[in-house]
């Protein structure tokens, strides 16, 4: 088996929505009791503004990508969106209110937050992490964004010794609220961004859910 990165369409993402979220749950080690709630709010994402996904697909090397998208019989092994940010969203809400806290200008602020994509998720199945799956998502998510930067959030680790952190700071992101708590969870989390265009980076780190 191999494996292909390929865009997915609304309908490819419906179709691999149960598959989608089961696998997030997995990666990110969640209880399998939110599965009914995230696939009632991953169902929404297509239809935001500036929605795009991408996924990873293990498949026979006689099986071209696009019919394996399309067959349910070789697996989703990872998936990615990102989607324009809005200041409607609870995200950007709970971002803004952050930034403000930790001192940076309104007006900066207001820049940053103004013109963004947001990479909402990201995940690679335990089985296939460390094999460069995640750095093609990245790619693929960050290439041909026309806001002016991307922007995510994710756990904190010591040291950012795991594969998302690697991942991350390989491509450029850089700090922007650093052990933050979002309403509800009680990690701590970084958010993190980085300009676009993006230049495509070279190396084998390879990100994960983050974990």
């Amino acid at each position: 088996m191999i494996y292909s990165v390929v865009p997915m369409s609304e309908a490819d993402f419906e179709l691999r929505l149960e598959e989608a979220v089961s696998l997030y749950i997995t990666a990110m080690k969640y209880n399998p009791a939110i599965f009914s709630g995230r696939l009632t709010e991953w169902a929404k994402q297509p239809l935001l503004p500036g929605f795009t996904a991408v996924g990873a697909i293990a498949h026979p090397e006689g099986v071209s990508p696009s019919e394996a998208l399309d067959d349910p019989r070789y697996p989703l092994i990872g998936i990615g969106y990102c989607r324009t940010g809005r200041d409607t969203y609870w995200w950007h809400r709970q971002v803004r209110a952050g930034m403000a806290s930790s001192g940076w200008p309104l007006r900066t602020i207001s820049t940053l937050l103004g013109n963004y994509a947001e990479l909402s998720e990201i995940h690679i199945h335990p089985d296939y992490q460390g094999k460069g799956v995640g750095k093609r998502l990245l790619r693929e998510l960050i290439s041909g964004r026309e806001e002016a930067v991307v922007l995510l959030s994710t756990p904190e680790f010591p040291n950012e010794a795991n594969r998302a952190w690697r991942l991350y700071r390989q491509f450029g992101f850089v700090d922007v609220l650093r052990n933050f708590h979002f309403n509800g969870d009680s990690r701590p989390f970084a958010v993190l961004g980085v300009k676009v265009p993006h230049d495509s980076v070279t190396g084998a780190a390879d990100g994960n859910s983050a974990e």
